[in-house]
């Protein structure tokens, strides 16, 4: 019998557990800002497969799940994957400002490039990952807000974006669950993005 993962809910759906199983990746938004990096979606187990990033050109990657963590990763060239993570649950109870700053993470690190130091792990430029366990609910409320605020030239509202990421990812109004959708509602609402984002 397989030992079941930490931080896995004991009641997840069947389709969602087959999934969780098979790394899944969906390109968002390609050649952005300065360094050209494109955006995926994906879920956990994409986050821990390196043929999979490998094949992508992902080299940096954002979890936004509390209770789950991608372990370290060398990819075969010797890329060290750098990770991130501002962990939330997928339900109430986060703060605001906490999705905030993962919007503000995903700007950063799309705009941006951290170069290495001889003493740190091998890096390289690349694409960058936004996942969560399921890559269903957190990761697309948090990346429907990044575009509706930082890529406004190809989606003008958090509604058009969150319409173009259930279509990619093949979710239908269920996803993300209400909660998720409330706190990005706040988001907005109290401006805590720093710039007005249309519904």
């Amino acid at each position: 019998m397989t030992e079941k993962r930490l931080g896995v809910p004991d009641l997840v759906p069947e389709e969602e557990a087959r999934e969780d199983t098979v790394p899944l990746l969906f390109p968002v938004l390609e050649g952005f800002g300065p360094h050209a990096k494109s955006l995926y979606l994906g879920n956990l187990a994409a986050a821990e497969d390196p043929e999979c990033l490998l094949e992508a050109g992902i080299t940096e990657t954002l979890n936004v799940s509390i209770n789950m963590f991608p372990g370290p990763l060398t990819l075969s060239d010797g890329t060290h994957i750098r990770r991130y993570q501002l962990g939330m649950i997928d339900g109430a109870g986060n703060d605001p400002h906490l999705l905030a700053a993962a919007v503000h993470t995903v700007e950063g690190l799309m705009r941006g490039y951290v170069p290495a130091k001889p003493h740190y792990p091998k890096h390289r430029k690349g694409h960058v990952l936004v996942h969560c366990r399921g890559g269903r609910s957190r990761s697309v409320a948090l990346i429907a807000l990044w575009l509706s605020t930082f890529a406004r030239d190809a989606f003008e509202s958090f509604d058009a974006a969150l319409a173009h990421l259930r279509a990619l990812r093949g979710l239908d109004e269920n996803y993300p669950l209400p909660p998720m959708l409330a706190l990005a509602e706040e988001v907005r609402m109290r401006n805590l993005l720093g710039m007005t984002t249309k519904p």
